[in-house]
């Protein structure tokens, strides 16, 4: 199976081929919007701001064929940057509209945590990941083998906040307050920690995105 993942010029492109080439899956890297528009399965990477990521997807014309992608039905993986991406708007360095596949918006992570103490922001740590309140194990098919506990490799200074009553596949915890680690939107799905760089848990979360295609 071929897995179309998209270089907008904001991305580490090789650590998630070799992923995707290591679990026995052939990776297409492209600018290409005819390439997405055709594509079965799509990982969107990224690393930056989010107004360049969205520039960078609008000058290729890309914004376009991934929104209808996600429509029809399209399975769809956004990794950090790309994963906040798929959200309405981010208020990183003024107000920008996103792609709006899910509902809800980024904002940064604050520079203290809940006792009011300085904190490291971009946040850059292995975490673990945690059902969501009220929920003792994970539902998202992409978690499937996952244990709450289980840690993955975040780096970013910005969090997607799910819409109210919006509810995030995943958790994890930083200064004491619960940042969405996973979105799950039917059949697009979001990781704002790395994947590709999580070891075994991560390889297992990409796997079982892939296995949706089969």
């Amino acid at each position: 199976m071929k897995v179309t993942i998209i270089n907008y010029g904001l991305s580490n492109l090789l650590s998630i081929s070799r992923a995707v080439h290591n679990l026995g899956h052939e990776p297409l890297v492209t600018s290409s919007a005819l390439d997405v528009a055709s594509a079965d399965i799509v990982i969107l990477p990224g690393v930056g701001a989010f107004k360049d990521g969205m520039d960078g997807l609008s000058s290729l014309g890309l914004v376009g064929p991934i929104r209808d992608r996600a429509g029809e039905g399209c399975l769809i993986l956004a990794i950090c940057l790309g994963m906040q991406m798929l959200f309405e708007e981010s208020d990183e360095f003024g107000v920008h509209e996103g792609l709006g596949l899910i509902p809800g918006r980024v904002e940064r992570i604050p520079g203290f945590n809940v006792n009011g103490e300085r904190q490291r922001v971009p946040h850059v740590s292995w975490n673990g990941l945690y059902p969501p309140r009220g929920h003792d194990d994970f539902s998202s098919p992409i978690l499937r083998g996952v244990k709450p506990g289980d840690e993955a490799y975040f780096i970013h200074s910005f969090e997607a906040k799910p819409a109210s009553g919006e509810r995030p596949a995943a958790i994890t915890y930083y200064g004491g307050r619960r940042l969405c680690a996973v979105a799950d939107g039917g059949s697009v799905f979001g990781t704002q920690f790395h994947p590709e760089k999580s070891g075994a848990v991560g390889l297992n979360i990409l796997s079982n995105f892939l296995s949706l295609r089969s």
